[in-house]
Formats: structure tokens, sequence, C-alpha cells
């Protein structure tokens, strides 16, 4: 072979490289979630859903980097430090106020964007809804806020109850502690008493119910926790065959079985956090990005469950119904 021939060769092999190294790399956005990717499936679509809307497609123009803790908080912190050293441009928390406190731990200059279920003010997220400066902004879905909202729709609904409880997840103290602290303020109001259960793992669900049957209790309104989102169907269950009516922030608990269900819309707050990890990897700062409230706070009740609990539905609650799953 001719030199020249063997010159030529050895630079078509060398192409592929060449052009591979030229092509630009993909800003990266990391995901850190508490739960599992099956569980966030419909909130991951969203937040993909909000990419699109700021011009953002993954694969094509940005790429994902996900972390999973599969309940275990305690493990979000080191994962939250992955994704700094990642390095990613922008890091996504879609629910969970332990990933929130998390991510922001973990960084003062990268971007994050939350989705939790309080008040980020109290929380300490951020010092002004409007104004959230540094490195942080995102959605609050009000989880906690309707909790005594919450109360109320099972005291409307259950008259003659004069226990109540409340489920509440230890490893989450931040949101624990406020909605203990609401609710029994609620409870005190409305001449009813609360008794607060704790679970952390599915393993205790079955001692609590069994507990709550021996009080009596009349009511359970489920905490605005990611953990007890991801245990939709056996919560749901669990309250059907031990005959207590409970209530839950999330929409997903009344489509899984679940009697009541009263709050924002976790897939609405999570395509706004898309759209609002897009805007800032278009060069806004999360600084000046307001920190959005969900708007619509939707009462949701499952009308076979409410059948099969032998309870009717009174008029003026009837009224104020935004969905019935039949």
């Amino acid at each position: 072979m001719r030199r020249r021939e063997v010159i030529a060769g050895l630079g078509l092999a060398a192409w592929p490289l060449m052009a591979s190294a030229q092509q630009p790399t993909l800003p990266v956005i990391g995901v850190l979630g508490s739960a599992s990717p099956d569980q966030w499936v419909d909130r991951l679509r969203a937040f993909r859903e909000g990419l699109v809307e700021a011009g953002y497609v993954e694969g094509k123009n940005v790429a994902l980097e996900y972390r999973w803790a599969d309940g275990r908080n305690y493990r979000l912190l080191a994962l939250a430090a992955e994704l700094v050293r990642h390095p990613v441009a922008v890091i996504v928390v879609l629910g969970s106020t332990p990933s929130a406190i998390a991510a922001k731990a973990a960084t003062t200059t990268v971007p994050v964007v939350f989705r939790v279920a309080v008040d980020p003010v109290e929380l300490g997220l951020v010092p002004s809804l409007s104004r959230p400066g540094g490195n942080i902004t995102g959605v609050t879905t009000l989880g906690v806020e309707v909790g005594p909202k919450q109360l109320e729709l099972l005291r409307e609904l259950i008259p003659a109850a004069s226990v109540v409880a409340l489920l509440t997840n230890p490893t989450n103290p931040a949101i624990a502690e406020i909605q203990s602290r609401d609710l029994r303020a609620a409870a005190r109001a409305l001449g009813l008493q609360l008794h607060v259960a704790n679970a952390s793992s599915e393993s205790e669900f079955d001692a609590i119910f069994a507990s709550l049957t021996e009080l009596r209790a009349g009511g359970l309104v489920l905490g605005a926790d990611a953990f007890f989102n991801s245990q939709n169907e056996r919560l749901a269950a669990l309250a059907l065959r031990n005959a207590i009516p409970t209530i839950s922030p999330y929409r997903e608990f009344a489509v899984a079985g679940g009697l009541m269900s009263y709050g924002g819309s976790i897939t609405g707050a999570s395509r706004q956090a898309g759209v609002y990890a897009g805007r800032i990897l278009s060069g806004e700062k999360p600084a000046e990005l307001p920190v959005q409230r969900a708007v619509n706070v939707d009462l949701v009740t499952n009308l076979k469950t409410l059948r099969a609990l032998g309870l009717t539905m009174p008029p003026a609650l009837r009224s104020r119904t935004d969905e019935v799953i039949e």
C-alpha cells in the first residue's frame, strides 16, 4: 500500500473519534428521588413535559442523571453530594422534604428546584416566596397547610367522631412536627381528641391500624409525606379493612381506593418544576424565580369506598367535591 493511501486510511479511522470529540456536551439535570423510579412515573412524565415547554428534550439537548433513595431518607445527603460531584447543572427534587433539605445542605452554588408539600419559608429552604434568593426555588403543593381543612372534612363526613388520628413519618421530622402542631390545634378547635401515630416502614402499618381500631378512631389523616404517597394502595386497603375513614393530601390515594383526598396536584407542580429547570438552563437565576404555590386545591372522593364504609356524603360536602371516582 502506498504511503498516501496509508495516511488517508488513518485519517478515516480517526474521523469518528474526532467527530465525537467535537459534539457538544449536553447539560445534565440531577434528579434526587426519595422513592424509586416506578413510584414516580407520573411526576417524571409531568416534569419532562415541563422541560419540553421550556425548550428542552431529554436525550436531545439535555440529559437527566437520577439518584434514588428507595424510601431510605438517611441516604439522601450522600446522594445529593454525588450529584454535585457529577457535576450537574441543576438539581431537581420532585417530592420529599428530606430530599429538598439534603439538596440545600449539599450545595450553595448548584441551582436547586424543589417540589415540596410544606411552606418552604417555614421549612427554611428560602427566606421569601417572592424573592427566594440564593440557589434554590421551586413549587409547593401545600399538603401540610391543608391538614386542618382535611380534619374539618372528616368531621363533616363523620360528625359523631370524637377521636381522630394523624399518621406521620418520624424520619421526616420537619413535616411531622409542623403537621402535628397544626392538627392538634385544629382538633382542639373542633372538640376532637387527636392521636398521632408514627410509621417509617410498611411493616408498621398493620399494628398502627389495629391500635386505631382499639382507640375507636373515627377518622385518619395521612401526613403529607412521600413515603405514604408511595404506599397508597396498601394504606387504602388497610383503611377499608379496618373501617377507618381516611383522607390524604394526594389524589393518588383516592385513585388507589382511599376514601378522600384534599390537596394540590403533584403532577402539576412537577410540570412547573420542569419549566423552572429549563429556564435556569437557559440562563435565569433561581434567586429571581418566585416560589410557586398550588393554584387549585381539589377535593376528591372515592364513591365505591364511601359506600363500602357505609357512609353517606352530606349534600353540602358533595357540592364542594371537585371529583368523584366511581
